[in-house]
């Protein structure tokens, strides 16, 4: 892995985006102390990978996790909660509370082994937030799990942000990172390609698509006060503009130029268009 330079702030949900290979995975399990870097510091929580009571405070989900599948979801829970060092009484209420909150507490007793994909991601994500950790890694939280199951996670991430609990979330699902991230790091070969707020990419720029009878044609130009990337392929119009408060303007415009015009269709960029223009299209996730 070359050089990988990245700053996640306190409070926030991170986004981890880039292609399979990328080195998302590895570079958590770095930070986690499960894979030693050839070189490099890093710090967690203003503390050194690796300090014992740092690592208190952190919650992980794994992609590929393996629990004992003679347990139950309980007993999965009150196990992790001993090897976190939280004493017994703190356990007996924090157990049921996850199990309620990851729609678990009418499986309580049953064992691991009978659970579908979507429950144990469900367990999972329980024992990710056991200890109420400061900071919380989670990878492909939403792998196998419906509609319903992802829209829980959504809401979930959302209460630990209020709490004030730091997510680095890793998802190749970019509609639930969309929902979800405040800010997105782009990594491909193990580099930060670039970092993005995500409110500004969905109150940013604006792309257009209009389709009309008689536009003029020199009208790149007329638009020029309003738009960029100005294309014209017969009756099909396409351009960007900066702010969509500006789209009743250029619509009238092109009235007045004596267009027909019967599509008007502003797109704001998704997260998945900036992936493809920042990764590639080579690079799918």
């Amino acid at each position: 892995m070359r050089s990988l330079l990245l700053e996640v702030r306190r409070g926030e949900v991170f986004g981890f985006l880039g292609p399979n290979g990328a080195g998302k995975s590895t570079s958590v399990k770095m930070l986690l102390g499960l894979v030693a870097p050839t070189a490099g510091d890093a710090l967690l929580l203003g503390h050194p990978v690796g300090d014992v009571e740092t690592r208190r405070k952190i919650g992980f989900l794994p992609e590929h996790f393996r629990f004992y599948d003679w347990l139950t979801p309980a007993e999965l829970l009150r196990l992790h909660g001993r090897l976190y060092g939280m004493p017994a009484a703190r356990l007996r209420e924090r157990v049921p509370e996850l199990l309620d909150l990851v729609g678990l507490a009418l499986h309580r007793d049953k064992q691991l082994r009978h659970f579908s994909k979507g429950m144990l991601q469900r367990i999972g994500l329980a024992q990710a937030l056991l200890s109420d950790p400061e900071l919380i890694f989670l990878d492909e939280p939403t792998s196998g799990l419906d509609p319903g199951g992802r829209r829980l996670v959504r809401e979930i991430i959302k209460a630990q942000r209020e709490r004030g609990a730091t997510v680095l979330l890793n998802s190749h699902l970019l509609s639930e990172v969309e929902r979800t991230c405040d800010r997105v790091a782009f990594i491909q070969h193990g580099e930060v390609l670039e970092t993005r707020e995500l409110e500004a990419l969905l109150d940013g720029e604006t792309s257009v698509a209009v389709r009309a009878r008689k536009l003029p044609v020199d009208v790149a130009r007329g638009l020029a006060l309003w738009a960029t990337a100005v294309a014209l392929d017969g009756e099909r119009l396409t351009f960007r503009v900066a702010d969509a408060d500006v789209l009743p303007d250029v619509l009238r415009y092109l009235v007045a130029q004596g267009a027909d015009v019967y599509e008007f269709t502003p797109e704001r960029q998704s997260l998945e268009e900036l992936f493809l223009e920042i990764v590639g299209s080579d690079g799918g996730l």
